[in-house]
């Protein structure tokens, strides 16, 4: 309730669901064998990714649609699905993020990379230790404590709200995307879909399958 900013009456069950419940002491947050992040950060593994091809940044491509899209006989779009058809239907909603980070004059803060805070009278939902998700030795640390806020047109969309009222106006814009054929719609905002960073992955790896056989 505290990341959703609504009850969890109001939520879909799979935002739940994901996540395993537990009768032991186990405290890790899934079930899988390797939990964490990519060996060296995802900024090598998408540099390895992106090898040999170009690469432009702070660029806004609806701004500029006709030109990019002149690039390439075929579009992988991976931004806001509402923000491509200039929200026609509606504006779907997000969760949004608030980030505070600082570097504390210790070897070692809390002892693993993430702890969550599920408390109602504290305001942020985890603090994330950045050393601890490869180990690190320096003699101070960094955290990073991650507050839940409400999202509006223009901020960062991180967490689709995929309650009832919304799917139904994704599904709108859906059928708008069916009748463009050179543009696919990937990813958290694209698919207006709750992604964890491995089905996201897997997603896109199967989309390359499909589209290269």
């Amino acid at each position: 309730e505290k990341q959703w900013g609504r009850k969890c009456t109001e939520l879909p069950a799979f935002i739940i669901k994901r996540l395993p419940v537990r009768y032991t002491y186990d405290n890790n947050y899934f079930n899988d064998r390797f939990q964490g992040i990519p060996m060296g950060g995802y900024t090598k593994m998408i540099e390895r990714m992106l090898e040999g091809i170009e690469v432009r940044l702070g660029v806004d491509f609806l701004k500029h649609r006709d030109e990019y899209e002149a690039l390439a006989d075929t579009i992988i779009y991976t931004g806001p699905i509402d923000e491509y058809f200039d929200y026609s239907e509606g504006v779907l909603e997000y969760r949004g993020l608030h980030f505070e980070t600082e570097r504390l004059e210790e070897e070692n803060h809390q002892g693993v990379a993430v702890v969550n805070y599920t408390e109602g009278d504290i305001p942020y939902t985890r603090i994330i230790e950045h050393k601890h998700f490869e180990f690190g030795t320096q003699p101070v640390t960094y955290v990073t404590k991650e507050y839940p806020k409400d999202w509006k047109i223009g901020e960062e969309a991180y967490y689709p709200v995929n309650d009832v009222k919304n799917l139904d106006l994704y599904a709108k814009y859906v059928k708008k995307a069916e009748t463009i054929s050179n543009v696919i719609f990937g990813g958290r905002l694209g698919e207006y879909k709750y992604y964890d960073m491995d089905k996201v992955i897997a997603s896109a790896l199967a989309l390359v399958e499909k589209e290269l056989a």
